[in-house]
């Protein structure tokens, strides 16, 4: 138990949250200044580059793709961002265990590629 009290004493010194007493419980802490925010990208089919990062709150997309440093592993100049599947402005508030997406443009039409899978596979069923 005092172990989770350091280590929230210790992200809540590194961000700058508020300490809170309690009754009972002098050195609570309250992590609701803080937001859990997941950054995903994925640069080709199967691999996938996420991180996991807390915020203070009232971060912006733009604040957690700076802290996520995707720009410096990726090219992201091209990407449309979004957050939970929906595109989203960089100025756009977070909130508490939001997913920012990065999307990478499509190379093959989706109903396109499943005709292909579909006449391929009647391919090899004929034989």
């Amino acid at each position: 138990m005092f172990a989770v009290a350091r280590a929230v004493a210790a992200l809540c010194a590194q961000i700058g949250c508020a300490r809170v007493a309690r009754s009972g419980a002098p050195n609570s802490f309250t992590v609701s200044d803080v937001l859990a925010v997941s950054v995903v990208y994925s640069p080709r089919a199967g691999e996938v580059d996420e991180v996991l990062l807390s915020l203070r709150e009232g971060a912006t997309v733009a604040d957690a793709l700076r802290e996520s440093g995707m720009a410096a592993r990726h090219d992201t100049n091209q990407l449309v961002v979004g957050v939970w599947g929906r595109v989203a402005a960089p100025g756009d508030a977070l909130r508490d265990r939001d997913r920012v997406e990065l999307y990478r443009p499509l190379q093959v039409d989706p109903k396109e590629a499943r005709r292909l899978r579909q006449h391929k596979q009647r391919g090899r069923l004929k034989r």
